[in-house]
């Protein structure tokens, strides 16, 4: 072939030897095609987006933060719309202990830096949602996290792959048409879409996104709120004093969060139409389902409210249709309205995923969260996790995963999954000599915050090693999730293993419970069992519980049926340190599980358990026949003297110094060296 022939096949003479001399200007087309890669993508700069950068961040993975404001926390600068948050911020405790303090902090994330505390940022008990804006911009600002603001995803997709870490890459695409591929996806974007009910007059119903926080704009006016959440009431609460009444209506009754000990449920902040209603002062609370009804306008522009068949059997003008006080007059919502506000709270937004992410069933449930497992993983899509107050599924209505101060320590569980899965990072855990386990289970029950917190939801796991003789200790492990503990942890869990939780009793919680009866507190240490209020549970099993054992286990367990268990005595003080009450009675069950002795002892008493047991208690073998508690011991050489086991050194000491070789250098009781013990064999 001449090079006519060539140029007739390839174009212009000069491009086939253009490609020949310059293959590299393939792969650069090519490279310039692919969208920039990221190993970790995190959808939204809140509170938990901003968690996971910062876990990200220390452990130096490649992430970036895709926000769609110019700043961190934007559903802050809106919501609550009346500002109050509802999350303490309890700056005094009387303890210096910065982790049992954070027990009682419920708006700060964490961080190695003490300046990112929230309670610099504000003094209130309930601080304005302001300040929460400013201490996100501080924590991404200060600590340097990798946040793209003004970046918009408009959609998620699914990109096949088989050299990716989960067999497929995500695909986020921005709004100016750009392509993010990202091997881990999460999705930290919270819930930001009011949850509406479709009747017929909704549409004169004012959202509580959009309606005036201004009470002047109320004076004088009758008022329907529907919901019963803390929205509504929060809104009930910002006009209280100038509407002429407030009703609300609701499909179910109001639940208290101090009866429900759930943090999501009417706090006590809100509730002063609470007072007014049962104080007979013209406001109320009724319950309906809202589908049933209808809401309509009449000439002078007020809203009544009728009943949806009503509307039904016939197309009436506005003023003609059936109202239910027609047939029946003393219908409680007889009056006229001159505004109706919807507070239904808020639901997930699927719009932007694609349907191949199945993150959504079609289920009720699944419209108001997306699906995932109790790991916050998505049932639909590996290696996309849901962070945050979208995440709640996991632990509705029963602890405080929706919540900042219980979502900090989920994001930093799923940080240690994925430390595991993809970079070989086992989860983080100490070891420790058998003897120190009761004393380690004591501080962690008062100290930890995420066992406090996620009550029922994390846990701490203290595996065993062989013969008992010493334990590895892993902190706020998600419970459900126990059966894959080994895989998920790197930890092998192969001669039993002890579960710490804290629970509530099982029938002091719910709406129509009467939280203040006069024998609500236990206090004898026998009828631990029956504590209402929060306190541990330890939890023992010979062998890892299997999968169908976690998932068939017996209603209103947070585990399955364990070879033993324990609860401590629930405190007052919630200060379970007692020697009587809560410390003795937790050694004595690890005794008895260990079938081992864990107390401490003096040196003497191990000197004298060697002399008369075969089986020496785990302190003494650990320490006393390993050369430890003889230094200085005066009372314990001289039982060795007078029983012949050692000779008096004293004597021998005195006869060197008269021969001028000087005292003996040893501050240790001499003779020959111990040998530590291999096995219980090997005991005396």
């Amino acid at each position: 072939m001449g090079f006519s022939a060539a140029a007739r096949l390839w174009g212009p003479p000069g491009l086939l030897l253009t490609f020949a001399l310059h293959p590299a200007l393939c792969l650069r087309a090519a490279q310039t095609s692919a969208p920039p890669h990221r190993d970790y993508c995190v959808l939204g700069a809140g509170p938990a987006g901003l968690q996971m950068a910062y876990f990200l961040q220390r452990a130096g993975r490649d992430y970036a933060v895709f926000e769609r404001a110019p700043r961190p926390g934007s559903f802050f600068t809106h919501y609550p719309r009346h500002r109050k948050l509802i999350s303490i911020n309890k700056r005094h405790t009387g303890k210096a202990n910065a982790e049992f303090n954070l027990r009682h902090d419920w708006n700060s994330l964490l961080s190695h830096d003490p300046g990112l505390l929230f309670r610099h940022y504000s003094r209130a008990y309930f601080p304005d949602a302001g300040d929460m804006v400013r201490y996100l911009g501080d924590f991404a600002d200060r600590l340097g996290l990798h946040v793209l603001y003004n970046t918009t995803i408009a959609h998620v997709t699914l990109h096949k792959d088989r050299q990716a870490w989960n067999g497929h890459y995500f695909i986020l695409t921005d709004r100016k048409g750009h392509a993010h591929r990202c091997g881990v996806l999460f999705v930290a974007t919270g819930l930001s879409v009011p949850n509406q009910v479709d009747f017929p007059g909704s549409e004169y119903v004012e959202g509580y996104e959009s309606v005036s926080v201004d009470p002047k704009d109320f004076e004088g006016q009758n008022v329907l709120i529907l919901g019963r959440g803390n929205s509504a009431f929060e809104t009930a609460e910002n006009i209280l004093g100038v509407t002429n009444f407030i009703h609300m209506l609701s499909r179910s009754r109001v639940r208290l969060s101090w009866a429900t000990h759930y943090v999501g449920d009417l706090r006590a902040i809100n509730n002063g139409l609470l007072d007014t209603y049962q104080l007979k002062s013209l406001d109320g609370l009724l319950e309906s389902d809202l589908t049933d009804l209808a809401v309509v306008k009449d000439r002078e522009g007020k809203f009544h409210v009728t009943l949806k068949f009503f509307l039904e059997e016939g197309n009436q003008s506005a003023d003609a249709i059936t109202l239910p006080q027609d047939d029946n007059d003393n219908f409680a919502m007889r009056v006229a309205y001159d505004r109706v506000i919807r507070c239904l709270g808020w639901n997930f937004d699927f719009s932007i995923f694609n349907e191949s992410l199945r993150l959504s069933s079609g289920g009720e449930f699944s419209k108001k969260y997306p699906l995932v497992k109790a790991s916050y993983e998505s049932k639909g899509s590996r290696g996309l996790f849901v962070l945050g107050t979208a995440s709640h599924s996991v632990d509705y209505r029963k602890s405080a995963g929706g919540f900042i101060h219980g979502f900090r320590y989920t994001v930093r569980a799923v940080h240690r999954l994925l430390e595991h899965r993809h970079h070989d990072v086992a989860w983080p855990s100490t070891q420790h000599p058998i003897s120190q386990l009761t004393s380690s289970i004591v501080r962690r029950v008062n100290e930890a915050s995420g066992l406090y917190q996620m009550f029922g939801v994390l846990a701490d796991v203290v595996l065993l090693k062989e013969n008992a003789a010493a334990f590895e200790y892993l902190e706020e492990f998600p419970m459900q999730m126990l059966a894959q503990l080994e895989t998920i942890t790197g930890r092998k869990a192969r001669h039993g293993l002890f579960v710490i939780n804290m629970e509530y009793g099982r029938n002091f919680s719910g709406p129509d419970k009467d939280v203040f009866f006069y024998d609500r507190s236990v206090g004898h240490t026998e009828d631990a069992w029956q504590s209402n209020f929060l306190h541990p549970v330890i939890y023992y099993y010979r062998h890892l519980p299997t999968e169908q054992e976690v998932r068939f286990r017996p209603a209103d367990w947070a585990l399955p049926r364990p070879t033993a268990i324990h609860h401590i005595v629930e405190d007052f003080l919630t200060d379970w340190t007692a020697p009587v009450g809560h410390i003795l009675p937790l050694r004595r069950f690890l005794e008895n599980c260990l079938d081992t002795d864990l107390r401490s002892f003096y040196a003497e008493s191990c000197f004298l358990f060697a002399l008369t047991h075969q089986k020496l208690p785990p302190f003494c073998q650990q320490g006393y026949l390993r050369m430890q508690g003889l230094v200085g011991t005066e009372t314990l050489r001289r039982h060795g003297v007078e029983s012949g086991l050692l000779r008096d050194y004293t004597i021998v000491g005195r006869r060197r110094e008269d021969q001028g070789q000087g005292p003996l250098s040893s501050s240790r009781a001499p003779g020959p060296p111990v040998q530590p013990l291999d096995s219980n064999k090997e005991e005396l």
